[in-house]
């Protein structure tokens, strides 16, 4: 019995402040649970380039990055069965960055959010509409590509705003392979509804953009006068109280189980006085993090012991990053010149069998073919609006064949009868194909 594939998985965190509640939630907790799955093997990184385009602070960037790799480890995560490093210590990803560059367009950069965001500040206030703006800011999703293609990474999860950054990096990696052959995954992004987007002093987002945050591993006494500062509205002990649009309630919730989040909002409808609700919720998020901090605080102590494991990581990583970049140097030329020139038969020569192509034209729209083992055409589809869809349906073909399609004529080129038995047979290869790998 053949075993299950493994699902490699990838998530970084930006290295530009010290972590807080919010980023505990929404990023830390929920990362270190999935690094427990037996299924998948856990890529996690902490993004240092790409503070490098957010800070321009080498101390905070420094201080920042042993934040963070002590609290994702005091949190749980376990250096041992993960590959955790950072992203400045694997040298191949820049060489893979300019790589990527080369094949994608700039206008699907010129669509960035965050660099659309920037344009349109500067174009609302008068300024040259690249005013600021560094070629690092543009380049941020080749960067981001180059993260998650190097480990050939399935699942990425990401918020609803880098979402477009996961798709990029599906075009990015389609563009390289039509041109290349067959080098890299495309992957998917994965949106975790249930992750709560943490509220924070003033209830707006939790965020340090705000100076709204709690820091995750502040010293208890800082974590109650902080907590005590949450603003609320001026009822009175004994008046009852909505729970809906109360920062205080979201964020105990988020820490809290079923019965503790129905328990407050039964205390909220009786009246409960403010400082008794915020001593509520200090002391259910200090039972949480309180036997995490003294690790924490050993590992900030201790940076040449960071420093170390994070060095392990990167030691780890780059046994796949390596020899990955060397195939694929010589996938785009760059190759010993006594190693001989690839003729056009020889590159085709090599084509094991019927293989499916998927692509980006001009129109923006995503297609893909199939070509038999000389490279002739044998099934041309129709334009796609995303990658995903494209790619769903060559996976429906690949399991289910042709029957899989319910209307041909809206998702591929018209066939003839003999087109017809001459993708069957294809469909037929690559299934036996897949079985037998």
């Amino acid at each position: 019995m053949t075993s299950k594939p493994r699902i490699r998985v990838l998530t970084g965190i930006t290295t530009t402040g010290t972590p807080h509640l919010g980023n505990y939630v929404g990023a830390i907790r929920p990362t270190v649970q999935a690094s427990r799955d037996s299924q998948t093997d856990g890529f996690y990184f902490l993004a240092d380039y790409h503070a490098l385009i957010k800070c321009d602070e080498p101390a905070r960037i420094q201080r920042s990055t042993l934040e963070i790799a002590a609290s994702w480890i005091a949190s749980g995560l376990d250096p041992e069965k993960v590959t955790f490093y950072r992203q400045s210590d694997i040298p191949e990803i820049p060489e893979l960055t300019w790589f990527l560059t080369c094949v994608t367009g700039k206008g699907v950069l010129n669509r960035a959010h965050a660099y659309k965001a920037a344009v349109d500040k500067n174009n609302a206030a008068g300024h040259d509409p690249d005013s600021d703006v560094s070629a690092g800011l543009f380049m941020y999703p080749v960067l981001m590509g180059a993260d998650i293609l190097m480990f050939k990474a399935h699942k990425v999860p990401v918020g609803r705003d880098q979402i477009q950054h996961i798709e990029m990096a599906r075009d990015m990696a389609s563009s390289f392979n039509h041109l290349y052959g067959e080098h890299f995954v495309l992957p998917e992004a994965v949106v975790e509804e249930s992750v709560a987007l943490l509220p924070g002093l003033d209830g707006r987002k939790m965020s340090k953009s705000y100076d709204n945050t709690i820091p995750l591993f502040a010293p208890a006494a800082q974590m109650r006068k902080q907590i005590a500062g949450i603003v609320t509205d001026s009822k009175a002990p004994g008046e009852p109280k909505t729970t809906e649009g109360s920062a205080l309630f979201q964020i105990y919730q988020a820490f809290a189980n079923v019965e503790e989040t129905a328990a407050m909002a039964q205390a909220y409808a009786d009246g409960i006085a403010w400082g008794d609700a915020k001593q509520m919720l200090f002391e259910r998020i200090d039972r949480e993090i309180a036997p995490m901090r003294e690790q924490y605080q050993a590992l900030i102590n201790n940076p040449a012991q960071m420093d170390k494991i994070l060095l392990a990581g990167a030691d780890k990583a780059r046994q796949l990053a390596t020899p990955f970049m060397r195939e694929v140097r010589h996938a785009v030329g760059l190759r010993a010149l006594s190693s001989g020139t690839a003729t056009p038969a020889a590159k085709e020569a090599k084509i094991a069998g019927p293989s499916f192509k998927q692509y980006r034209e001009k129109d923006g729209q995503f297609y893909f073919k199939l070509v038999d083992a000389q490279g002739l055409l044998i099934l041309q589809s129709k334009g796609f609006a995303s990658p995903k869809e494209a790619g769903q349906t060559i996976a429906r073909l690949q399991t289910d064949g042709i029957a899989s399609l319910s209307d041909l004529n809206k998702v591929l080129v018209s066939l003839t009868p003999d087109q017809i038995l001459t993708l069957d047979r294809a469909l037929e290869y690559l299934s036996n194909s897949t079985k037998n790998s």
